[in-house]
């Protein structure tokens, strides 16, 4: 992979935010810091570093895919009322065991979201 100025600024950007950005709000943020730079090259570059296991996606049921800082295969949390998406502390070795015990697969990875309330939004 070539280096791309814009592709920096845009990993300088997710790893500098540490939440689950969609590419319109890392759009908005890049805009501050290169005016010039188009939501086209953020969806590109997005795309590579994700291809490139720089960045992670985290595909949602309903509203726009988020980007994450850890590349590494782990599981989230969707809320459904404020719509942010926080990492889950699930016990790794069981939910390995459980992926890697389903009949007839070879799992490489895997992305684990689950819909629910966060702590703060439980609250209320």
């Amino acid at each position: 992979m070539k280096y791309s100025w814009q592709r920096q600024i845009i990993l300088e950007i997710i790893q500098e935010q540490k939440q689950h950005l969609t590419a319109q709000q890392i759009y908005a943020i890049a805009r501050d810091r290169c005016p010039h730079i188009s939501l086209g090259t953020v969806y590109r570059n997005l795309n590579t570093l994700a291809e490139n296991d720089m960045i992670g996606r985290v595909g949602m049921v309903s509203g726009a895919e988020c980007f994450d800082w850890d590349p590494n295969s782990h599981e989230h949390l969707y809320c459904r009322k404020c719509h942010k998406v926080f990492d889950l502390n699930l016990p790794e070795n069981e939910l390995n065991a459980l992926i890697k015990g389903i009949p007839g697969i070879r799992a490489e990875g895997h992305c684990l979201t689950v819909t629910g309330l966060c702590e703060d939004c439980n609250k209320d």
